[in-house]
């Protein structure tokens, strides 16, 4: 009876470890594939270095204009791309008057804090018009939040993304460059659609080329300028219909 119940623990111990070094495998893929991941370019870090009107807080990069209005836009980065990447974008809309908050993601995923805004949103509870933004995963992850909480946002605004749940396509602007099929072919609605001639996926941020995405026939900044044109317009007209 004694042996059979040391046979019987050695079994357990043996299926433990085995668990262990199975779960042990699985984190260190993660790791691996979370570390390998699209940094921000010079460019990009250049904007943080000017350290005017830009402060950090614990997970959040806020840009504020000089001339702020009642609205703020927060950002979700896209996947495994260094949220700083996208500081050069959010400096020109910050530059139309609209504070950005920019929401730095657990191991470079919205996925794992889909909900981030209601905690940015929490924080700043003088502002009167919010805004969520991302670009691809972020996007699609705002787009998540837009639709779960539709009363704590005016509107969404989409870049490389498209539509994700139930929100209304006329309080929302989806931009996309026209090189990029894949979010073009996904898209179903046809309100507030913006497509940049020459664009692709990965220029609305400043992280280099993106695996699986075609040159872009315009710059970063041009791409980016337009992009800025697009919600300027989308703002306000959303403004003149209140």
């Amino acid at each position: 009876m004694k042996s059979k119940q040391i046979s019987q623990r050695k079994k357990w111990l043996v299926a433990g470890g085995i668990v262990l070094l199975i779960l042990a495998i699985l984190a260190g893929a993660f790791l691996r594939y979370v570390s390998d991941y699209y940094r921000a370019e010079d460019v990009a870090l250049e904007v943080m270095a000017q350290d005017n009107g830009i402060t950090v807080r614990d997970n959040l990069t806020i840009l504020s204009p000089t001339y702020p209005t009642d609205t703020t836009i927060i950002f979700y980065p896209g996947a495994k791309v260094e949220a700083e990447a996208y500081l050069p974008l959010l400096d020109q809309i910050r530059q139309t008057g609209v504070t950005c908050i920019l929401v730095h993601m657990p191991f470079r995923m919205a996925i794992f804090d889909a909900n981030a805004a209601e905690e940015v949103i929490a924080q700043f509870p003088e502002v009167q018009h919010w805004y969520i933004a991302g670009h691809s995963m972020g996007g699609a992850m705002a787009s998540k939040f837009a639709s779960d909480h539709p009363d704590q946002v005016d509107g969404l605004i989409l870049m490389g993304a498209y539509i994700y749940g139930d929100y209304p396509d006329e309080k929302s602007l989806t931009i996309y460059g026209s090189l990029n099929q894949s979010v073009e072919d996904h898209i179903d609605y046809t309100e507030n659609i913006a497509e940049i001639e020459g664009g692709n996926h990965a220029q609305f941020g400043n992280y280099g080329p993106q695996k699986g995405d075609p040159p872009a026939t315009i710059s970063a900044q041009e791409q980016q300028a337009q992009t800025v044109a697009a919600i300027e317009a989308f703002l306000r007209s959303a403004d003149s219909q209140d």
